[in-house]
């Protein structure tokens, strides 16, 4: 079968807070450090869709191999151009190309909206894989936020990457 994207739809959600829970629970791409109830997933999704933003799912047949979605970077009204990503990938889906599938398309759904950056918050400098696939797709790294976690017993950075969506800051914002 082949691997398709789309929009999100209701019934992804138990399949997405599978997904969350698996990476809150084993590894360090989240800093949560107890997985959250399909309940809390639904609003945090409602809250990213009711703002106009994507929430994407990469399918193969009716099994979710991972989402992706884009939501505020900060809540102030000077960063309303710029969104951060967040991706997750069911561990049995890894190694198909589905974080490119699903981060390019993300960055063309924003792009297309007129937001101008987006930004990478990646929990662990030792990510490769993450800080690998959005190094890929054009972005860059700068910096470092040395040890403002603690899980598992020890403390993680914060690798922050960004790129610039359309025009970036070449010229002056068409969104309010």
């Amino acid at each position: 079968m082949a691997v398709t994207l789309r929009p999100s739809q209701d019934g992804d959600l138990a399949q997405i807070v599978a997904i969350y829970a698996h990476h809150v629970l084993t590894g360090l791409a989240s800093f949560e450090e107890a997985p959250p109830d399909l309940a809390e997933m639904t609003q945090r999704r409602a809250a990213i869709l009711q703002r106009g933003l994507p929430y994407l799912v990469a399918v193969e047949g009716e099994r979710v191999l991972g989402y992706a979605y884009a939501g505020p970077y900060r809540t102030r009204p000077a960063y309303r151009h710029t969104l951060e990503d967040s991706i997750y990938i069911d561990p049995k889906g890894g190694g198909r190309g589905v974080g490119t599938l699903l981060l390019s398309a993300l960055i063309d759904d924003c792009a297309r909206q007129g937001y101008r950056q987006m930004v990478a918050v990646i929990g662990d400098s030792d990510n490769q894989a993450s800080i690998a696939l959005h190094r890929k797709l054009g972005f860059q790294m700068t910096g470092v936020l040395k040890a403002v976690g603690y899980k598992f017993g020890r403390w993680v950075d914060s690798v922050l990457m960004q790129r610039a969506l359309g025009p970036g800051q070449n010229t002056q914002p068409e969104r309010p």
